[in-house]
């Protein structure tokens, strides 16, 4: 484990508002949300952003997309529609080094983004 946030909630140090969880995930809400649906799915693994995955992480990706699928389904965003971010480096508004998922949605959602 590292010593970010995320880490901090995985181990439980930090509380948060649980959505959903897995042997290998956590599901949070976004304290800033930037839809009425926000959910954060964070691997329990540390890695630092996507720009570090590699061919070995295919179970742990697995795990975040099936995860984020079900809390787009128990959050009621499926059949309208969702959209899944991963944010890479300071440009991109990643505030928080350790990869996570958003799940956004819950409205209509404007393209391109940003």
């Amino acid at each position: 484990m590292s010593d970010d946030l995320f880490c901090k909630i995985v181990a439980g140090e930090i509380p948060a508002t649980k959505v959903l969880e897995t042997d290998r995930s956590l599901a949070i809400r976004d304290l800033h949300p930037q839809a009425p649906t926000h959910v954060l799915v964070i691997p329990k693994e540390h890695v630092t952003h996507a720009g570090e995955l590699t061919a070995a992480h295919g179970d742990l990706l697995a795990d975040l997309f099936a995860t984020a699928a079900k809390v787009a389904e128990q959050e009621g965003l499926a059949e309208g529609g969702y959209r899944l971010v991963f944010n890479v480096g300071d440009d991109a508004g990643n505030s928080v080094p350790h990869l996570h998922l958003h799940v956004l949605g819950g409205r209509k959602l404007g393209w391109p983004p940003g």
